[in-house]
């Protein structure tokens, strides 16, 4: 069985509107986005999650960046908890030093409006 806290991929992903992002480049971490801070952690998506959750929760919506985590970098504030279908998502119950952050790249809709992905570390 998986412990909540273990590290499960290397690399963990965030999307993110490109002035929100902008304006934690400024302050030196993220602190999260509205959702974030309504639920009192940060949202993450692995590798395998990330790209239903851009369908779900950013349909449509350009301007947006693809962040790359480090999630070793992140310590016990970073905790596996279940959430859609139970699959474990990576929460961070802390701001998100930018020291973590392995790269940022854009996240554009394709003709069809779905987002095209950059390739992506498991």
């Amino acid at each position: 069985m998986t412990d909540e806290r273990t590290k499960m991929n290397a690399t963990i992903y965030k999307i993110v509107p490109a002035l929100l992002w902008q304006e934690a480049r400024r302050a030196g971490q993220f602190a999260g986005a509205p959702i974030d801070l309504a639920d009192g952690f940060i949202h993450f998506s692995t590798h395998d999650q990330v790209a239903e959750t851009a369908a779900r929760h950013f349909e449509g919506q350009t301007d947006l960046l693809l962040v790359a985590v480090d999630a070793d970098a992140l310590g016990d504030k970073l905790v596996y908890e279940p959430s859609r279908g139970g699959a474990l998502f990576p929460h961070l119950y802390a701001p998100l030093t930018l020291d973590a952050v392995r790269w940022e790249k854009p996240l554009p809709l394709g003709a069809d409006g779905k987002h095209i992905f950059p390739e992506l570390a498991p």
